[in-house]
């Protein structure tokens, strides 16, 4: 997990849509950037909705929530039809921002090792800096967790 204080690493991927987004244009703005394992799974949904019910909030307080997976722009899509997800999920495919943001970790699944996205949310302030990280977050309580650190 990347240290609280530093920059963070600068992004561009496409989102469920294929428009492309880099941490950049968002300046100015408190960025919750959130990397989940999949789409269409129980925590990762649990996790997606939760967000998606308190976006408005999130808005008010000026603040942007994206979602960041390995996923493909396509499955990105699917997952927001199916939940009515109102922000952007960016497909991360080649793994550039998972790894450059320290979430692509070993995992232990029944006794098996295996590499993974590690659940984990960065809040980045308005000048690009980390300014919270929480890593291993619990899925149904992270959304309200993150509206209670902004």
């Amino acid at each position: 997990m990347l240290e609280i204080g530093t920059k963070a690493p600068a992004f561009e991927l496409p989102d469920q849509n294929g428009k492309v987004h880099t941490l950049e244009e968002y300046k100015g703005k408190k960025v919750i950037l959130y990397f989940y394992p999949r789409d269409n799974t129980p925590g990762c949904t649990k996790q997606a909705c939760g967000f998606g019910e308190l976006y408005p909030q999130f808005q008010e307080k000026d603040a942007i929530v994206i979602g960041i997976s390995k996923d493909s722009v396509a499955s990105h899509k699917k997952f927001e039809e199916k939940y009515n997800l109102p922000f952007p999920l960016l497909a991360d495919p080649e793994l550039t921002a998972i790894q450059a943001y320290d979430v692509w970790q070993e995992k232990n699944m029944y006794g098996k090792k295996t590499m993974g996205v590690v659940r984990t949310t960065y809040l980045i302030d308005e000048q690009g800096i980390i300014v919270k990280a929480f890593g291993k977050v619990k899925a149904a309580e992270n959304p309200a967790q993150m509206l209670g650190e902004i």
